[in-house]
């Protein structure tokens, strides 16, 4: 399986691994917060509490690694800390073990978050974004604490992996007032152009599924905000689907294994008030779906054949993953009425790390 949870601002309050097999979050409410993991390997999904002796912070974040270590990331006094969490057994029972990593100094004016998983599963990286540079720190999987890996002119936000291997990285560039998708390669620490659909407009990179190139896009290059599609690499426009027409709905997962087909990929969106889309780049409609009782909202992953999993908490199943196929019979065109021009096509410029 393959998973993409991610938002444009912050980590999604749950989080799934790299590879599918653990996902993490943060549990209670109130002061009584702890870090929960969940493993969604096994024939059933099923939850393990990771607290200590003091609760956590609501804004603290928290990754699961693919070895079931759950990273988390804390404000302490002036310094952003991160430590590792996991279960250990002892005498007197279940306890939560605790692996300092370091921490990076707090800044006035510099903001610092978790990027989504890397994709190799081991590594973690945070971003710290000011207005006149922004930093890629590897907090997780180095040898010697934080260490920066890239910096980048300007203040970035999003975050999106290009590959499987976890070194080239999308981000939402500002600057001069205008916000464009760049990629920066974290082995060499060089930042190139990702997406320039028109010179003044702010095209931002919200998903990518690395297998089939797909990329699912944010641009007000056709006169007003959309959600648009293309492909990494290829010369053709940029599409912006009438039937995507769908206010600030955001994709948060993307089928994978779809090798060189990118029109077959399968892509969940949540829509503004809460409930899901399911749609692929050659249909000209959208399934629109209740969301699922106690969904966490911003999380989900597809396998391969194309089912999408959606984790979900009630009082009455507090670790669940509800299933769902996108259906194969389209159903009528969506229409609007009176249906809007068709915007121009506009071309996505080639990554020039795309072949890589």
């Amino acid at each position: 399986m393959s998973v993409c949870a991610i938002e444009m601002t912050t980590m999604a309050p749950f989080t799934i691994s790299a590879d599918g097999s653990y996902a993490a979050r943060l549990a209670g409410q109130g002061e009584a917060r702890f870090v929960e993991r969940w493993t969604l390997a096994g024939p059933e999904p099923y939850a393990v509490p990771l607290p200590l002796a003091q609760p956590e912070e609501a804004d603290s974040e928290v990754l699961p690694l693919t070895d079931g270590r759950v990273l988390i990331h804390r404000r302490v006094a002036e310094r952003h800390a991160f430590a590792l969490l996991y279960p250990t057994g002892a005498a007197a029972g279940p306890r939560t073990g605790e692996l300092q990593l370091g921490a990076v100094d707090a800044e006035e004016g510099v903001r610092v978050r978790l990027l989504p998983p890397s994709p190799d599963g081991s590594a973690a990286f945070a971003l710290a974004a000011a207005d006149g540079v922004t930093t890629v720190w590897q907090v997780a999987g180095c040898s010697f604490g934080p260490q920066p890996v890239a910096r980048i002119p300007g203040r970035c936000s999003g975050g999106v992996w290009l590959d499987r291997v976890g070194r080239l990285l999308a981000l939402d560039r500002e600057l001069e007032g205008t916000t464009k998708a760049v990629t920066v390669d974290l082995g060499r620490g060089e930042v190139s152009p990702l997406l320039q659909i028109a010179e003044d407009s702010d095209d931002r990179l919200l998903l990518a599924d690395p297998d089939s190139g797909l990329l699912l896009i944010r641009s007000d290059a056709p006169g007003e905000p959309r959600l648009g599609w293309g492909v990494l690499g290829s010369s053709r426009p940029v599409r912006f689907p009438e039937c995507l027409r769908l206010g600030e709905a955001l994709p948060f997962a993307v089928q994978p294994g779809q090798a060189l087909m990118p029109e077959t990929c399968g892509v969940a969106l949540r829509l503004p008030e809460g409930d899901i889309a399911l749609w692929r780049p050659a249909d000209r409609h959208v399934f629109r779906l209740a969301a699922p009782a106690g969904w966490l909202g911003g999380a989900g992953l597809w396998s391969p054949q194309g089912r999408l999993h959606l984790p979900y908490a009630t009082p009455d199943v507090p670790c669940g993953i509800l299933g769902l196929t996108l259906p194969a019979s389209p159903p009528p065109p969506v229409r609007l009425d009176p249906p809007p021009a068709p915007p121009r096509p506009v071309p996505l410029q080639q990554a020039p790390l795309s072949g890589r």
